[in-house]
């Protein structure tokens, strides 16, 4: 009994530890649980942001941005693609591209309401709407988004360089991150950073949205931007 005991043991210890070496934790990521090595050095990055506050909260717009993302990983809201009348899907159900609108809702900017405008001007600009506008659905298309803050909001850097502060100063809470290559994916970049200094990603991927360190994506960075307070 005393064997089997110590075998489990190990083999719970072995599993712990492959999950947390896994893509620096993901797994525990998701579950909510930010595990960091804690003999990785210390890097401490500037917090660099816009002050603008549009809805005149006291709180500056990126980081009511971050925290109207960041609602979406607290009630874990699933993963759910699916179409919509009206465009909006219910509280509780979504996709990666429903946690940028709603992130951005939370600084008083309708996202549906611009790209909607902005589609119906120039349809043939956007890669999902094939000529032919529908307003219940273009918003929440990946590549759509894309091409709406590559024309509208500020670019920047797509590589990502732990340890490097210059670099690491370049990604800020609220910025949009997005991934084409391999998978149509979107996020916000968290105000949450890594003992090394890289910032986790808020997004929504199966089976429900969480917080994760952008780091631990595969797929390489294809769009960085930032609102134009």
């Amino acid at each position: 009994m005393k064997r089997v005991l110590r075998f489990l043991l190990v083999v719970c210890i072995g599993v712990a530890a492959a999950a947390f070496l896994y893509r620096d934790g993901l797994f525990f990521d998701y579950l909510g649980l930010h595990l960091e090595n804690p003999f990785a050095p210390t890097v401490r990055v500037p917090a660099v942001y816009s002050p603008a506050d549009r809805n005149e909260n006291g709180v500056a717009d990126p980081l009511d941005i971050v925290a109207a993302a960041r609602e979406e990983a607290v009630r874990r809201t699933i993963y759910r693609s699916k179409y919509y009348a009206g465009g909006y899907p219910p509280a509780g159900e979504g996709v990666c591209t429903d946690v940028v609108w709603r992130a951005l809702k939370g600084a008083d900017i309708s996202l549906k309401e611009l790209m909607d405008a902005d589609i119906a001007a120039n349809p043939e600009l956007y890669p999902r709407v094939g000529g032919s506008p529908d307003p219940n659905i273009d918003f929440r298309r990946v590549p759509n988004q894309h091409v709406f803050f590559r024309r509208f909001a500020e670019t920047l850097t797509t590589k990502l360089l732990p340890g490097d502060i210059a670099n690491l100063q370049q990604w800020q809470p609220g910025d949009i991150v997005v991934f084409l290559e391999g998978c149509q994916h979107i996020g916000i970049i968290s105000d949450k950073r890594t003992q090394d200094g890289t910032p986790y990603l808020i997004h929504n991927n199966p089976p429900f949205a969480s917080e994760v360190k952008l780091k631990s994506l595969a797929a390489p960075v294809t769009g960085h931007y930032r609102w134009k307070y």
